[in-house]
């Protein structure tokens, strides 16, 4: 039985060899998989709070947490796509693109270039921007820059979801996808307001 899943917008979809990746042949819904994978991005974050690794600017680093945090669901999870998507760069370019953005974000962190949140949004953006994974860049990305907050500045996290379902189709989703779409034509301002925004 294949599983039907409901994309909301700006959402990757998966082509059918990445769905078949899926380790769990029972599941056939969107609100099944998204189950799975809550618990597995909660049994990554567990991880992470054991974790006393201090060297979480590198690709290395990147890809063993998606790899924690999706591996329990897909068994592609950790490993580069293979495909193109509707955002990312050429598959062929994600292990040079992805070695920039950790580079350029461990010289930010090293050199004060940015403000904290304004260093976590930005090394978001990129990340999302190369898209590394078949699935999972955006919530992987706004791990990373919690992640960065917490283990470089000291600082706690972004309010990312502001009570609402970042995974599902709503205000808070859209303003999100409108401010990324803004930093891809080199606006930061919009998302570093949607980050930045009250409680």
């Amino acid at each position: 039985m294949a599983v039907r899943l409901d994309y909301p917008e700006g959402a990757t979809p998966l082509d059918p060899n990445e769905l078949g990746g899926l380790k769990h042949r029972h599941v056939t819904t969107q609100g099944e998989l998204d189950e799975l994978e809550q618990a597995n991005i909660a049994s990554g974050l567990r991880w992470l709070a054991r974790m006393r690794r201090r060297d979480i600017l590198t690709d290395d680093f990147a890809i063993e947490l998606h790899r924690r945090l999706f591996g329990e669901v897909w068994s592609w999870a950790g490993s580069f796509r293979k495909t193109g998507k509707n955002i990312g760069v050429d598959p062929a370019h994600i292990g040079i693109e992805l070695r920039a953005v950790m580079d350029d974000a461990r010289y930010w962190a090293d050199h004060g270039t940015y403000r904290p949140v304004e260093m976590a949004v930005r090394l978001h953006h990129r990340l999302v921007l190369v898209h590394p994974f078949a699935n999972g860049n955006g919530r992987h990305a706004r791990i990373m820059a919690d992640i960065v907050l917490d283990g470089i500045y000291g600082a706690g996290p972004i309010n990312w979801t502001a009570g609402a379902d970042l995974q599902r189709m709503n205000q808070r989703r859209a303003a999100y996808i409108a401010a990324l779409k803004a930093a891809d034509n080199h606006d930061i301002g919009p998302l570093l307001a949607f980050a930045e925004a009250p409680e």
